[in-house]
């Protein structure tokens, strides 16, 4: 029997992240779109180059989501599929996954599809990547598998925290005048997600140190996290990705911090500096 594990390019994973002699691992690439420009979020992106695009341009820009053909080719090569998506609520990837794994169980009704609404983004994907790999690895089948990881995705939360609002004004959710006084100074917006998996303003704290702390009093408020794997990926900001892992360490009792870069996708919802845990 093989396995695969599939995700979108919001898990903030490469596909060498996962090495196993049990199961394939493929990340599907979404797309940015800036101005009349096409990113593909793929292992050529370049981020910093991204990101200087995006300010440069004057007006809003978008993202898209793979097509069902995407999912349909990335399923057709195992007999197990875990595949695993940015929120439903925040693009239209989930639906394509589940397109294409009726597209690929008509054709071959014998394998087995396992799409998951992460319900958030970034770190809650690389988590569920993670877990499933474990659970492959230890001999589970697949409605094991499945099941684990259901109850594993509604315990994970997602925080984030953003300093660059240009995204957010352009795209005409947050007015000028707003953005300019919280840059001005220095106001962070911290975020959560709904059970749901929209987004949900949380906080906002004045300086890098009090955001931090911040965060890890919204983590200890949200859930117990004794014990927690933690994933922060961070928008050309490892200096800050480490201060916060360290802050995350002295208050809370979490198994592990891990950090990562964001990729294409997560970079143009959070802009330079921005941080996205899962947990």
């Amino acid at each position: 029997m093989t396995w695969n594990i599939v995700a979108d390019s919001s898990c903030d994973l490469k596909a060498s992240d996962i090495q196993s002699q049990q199961l394939h691992f493929e990340v599907v690439p979404l797309k940015i779109i800036i101005g009349e420009d096409e990113y593909i979020d793929d292992g050529n992106l370049s981020i910093p180059q991204l990101l200087r695009d995006m300010d440069a341009c004057k007006t809003g820009s978008s993202t898209a989501c793979p097509s069902p053909e995407d999912f349909k080719r990335a399923f057709e090569t195992a007999d197990c599929t875990i595949c695993v998506t940015i929120s439903s609520q925040l693009s239209g990837t989930y639906n394509a996954a589940v397109l294409g794994r009726d597209m690929v169980l008509e054709e071959y009704p014998d394998k087995q599809i396992c799409v998951i609404d992460s319900k958030g983004a970034s770190g809650m994907l690389a988590l569920i990547v993670l877990r499933a790999q474990q659970l492959i690895e230890a001999g589970k089948d697949f409605e094991e598998v499945c099941a684990a990881l259901r109850e594993y995705q509604a315990s994970l939360r997602i925080a984030f925290t953003l300093s660059n609002f240009g995204n957010l004004i352009k795209a005409g959710r947050m007015s000028p005048f707003i953005g300019s006084v919280l840059t001005g100074l220095g106001i962070h917006v911290i975020a959560d997600a709904t059970p749901q998996g929209t987004i949900h303003v949380a906080d906002k704290a004045r300086g890098e140190v009090k955001t931090y702390r911040a965060i890890t009093a919204l983590m200890r408020s949200s859930k117990e996290c004794d014990g927690a794997e933690v994933v922060i990926s961070h928008c050309e900001n490892l200096e800050g990705a480490m201060k916060l892992k360290q802050q995350i360490l002295a208050d809370l009792p979490v198994k592990q911090v891990d950090i990562i870069s964001c990729r294409g996708l997560t970079s143009f919802y959070a802009m330079k500096k921005g941080l996205i845990l899962g947990y």
